[in-house]
């Protein structure tokens, strides 16, 4: 078994080899459901897996190819059949094909911070699973569990298809590491709130608004009346926000609406707040007694509440410590894959991506030094544990 410095003092010296792999990784974009560049990109990353993994395989979606790589485990000390460590991550990013060229991946002149669309979300990331598992195969040693890497391409739009794959891999999982970007400051996430989109519409009666208003029903007024009861039963929650994202409907100022329709973001850091406003939209009563309302869930993703005892963020910082490395803990506001598996009680931390900031933005950036550390963390706790 390699030491953890060990594994740290190796890592320290892919610095460029591990530059060549992320430009390459950045210049293949991968908008989500654009499934021709997911399959380009995928065939790529499981090319680089597949020099260390037992097998890749690429279950079909509808936005393209997913990725599950297979690592086999030496098994536990007395012999008994283990539970498998499941990494979670993924591949899609937010930015239009074409941002590359307009913003290629740039190494700035301190030696460390890397530029680019998608270097901190989250293709530093895969970049660090391929040199942990490479640092582990150059020791001489395997994972002590069977170890699952699954990288969905469609996690920025709420994992319509990914999130059947993130249930089917938990079963079973002993740890879950999601590869997500770390907070600020380069702390593990052991919590996040929930998310869900839900779309309301609302079916009214159109008539002439001059000379037979009262024979109509106005959509539009029926949708206002019920977003503003959503905000206020969001405002009597403590740990509840509701955005209305957009909002749609009706023909002409001389027509009562006969149709609008809103998308709105809940957002909840409890079950309990989740099932009050999920239960506000799933079944709602009109004010308006000719009105028809439904409501429908775009994309949900539960709760997961922190703990700060946290026994596998526990671990993670111990490994940390030996290495040199602070890592400090936090809760994040937004939602991710791991929401599935820490909701479900699975052991799980996330945020183990390489330090950085501006995910999303025009200045999304990555340290180079952060990832490689990330890496000899990853391959030091997939050795012990």
């Amino acid at each position: 078994m390699a030491e953890p410095a060990e594994l740290l003092a190796l890592a320290r010296t892919f610095g460029d080899t591990v530059l060549e792999r992320w430009e390459r990784l950045v210049a293949l974009e991968t908008p989500s459901g654009d499934a021709d560049r997911a399959a380009v990109f995928g065939r790529e990353l499981a090319t680089g897996l597949a020099a260390t993994a037992d097998r890749v395989e690429q279950p079909p979606g509808p936005g393209g190819d997913h990725l599950v790589a297979y690592w086999n485990g030496r098994g536990t000390d007395d012999g008994s059949r283990p539970g498998h460590t499941l990494l979670v991550a993924h591949s899609d990013t937010v930015f239009p094909a074409g941002t590359v060229a307009r913003r290629p991946f740039t190494l700035a002149e301190d030696g460390d911070t890397v530029t680019g669309p998608g270097v901190f979300d989250m293709k530093g990331s895969l970049v660090a699973v391929e040199l942990a598992m490479d640092l582990l195969s150059r020791t001489g040693t395997t994972p002590r569990r069977p170890v699952r890497l699954l990288v969905v391409n469609d996690e920025e739009i709420g994992s319509p298809d990914g999130s059947r794959l993130v249930a089917r891999h938990a079963e079973g999982a002993h740890a879950v590491l999601g590869l997500e970007p770390p907070l600020p400051g380069g702390a593990l996430k052991i919590g996040r709130r929930g998310v869900a989109r839900v779309r309301l519409s609302v079916r009214g009666v159109s008539a002439h608004a001059g000379l037979d208003a009262a024979l109509g029903v106005s959509a539009i007024d029926e949708l206002v009346d019920q977003l503003a009861g959503l905000r206020a039963t969001a405002a009597a929650l403590p740990d509840a926000a509701l955005n209305v994202g957009t909002i749609t409907g009706g023909t002409r100022a001389n027509v009562v609406a006969d149709h609008a329709e809103a998308e709105i973001g809940l957002r909840y850091a409890t079950a309990e707040t989740e099932r009050a406003l999920l239960s506000a939209l799933s079944e709602p009563t009109p004010v308006r007694q000719r009105a028809v309302l439904s409501a429908e869930t775009l994309s949900h993703r539960p709760a997961w509440a922190m703990d700060p005892a946290n026994p596998l963020a526990a671990e993670l910082t111990a490994l940390a410590f030996a290495l040199g490395l602070d890592l400090p803990l936090g809760s994040s506001g937004g939602a991710g894959d791991t929401n599935l598996t820490g909701a479900l009680g699975i052991p799980t931390v996330d945020g183990l991506g390489p330090a950085g900031a501006g995910a999303h933005g025009e200045d999304e950036h990555a340290s180079l030094s952060s990832l490689l550390e990330r890496a000899a963390l990853i391959a030091a706790f997939l050795e012990t544990h």
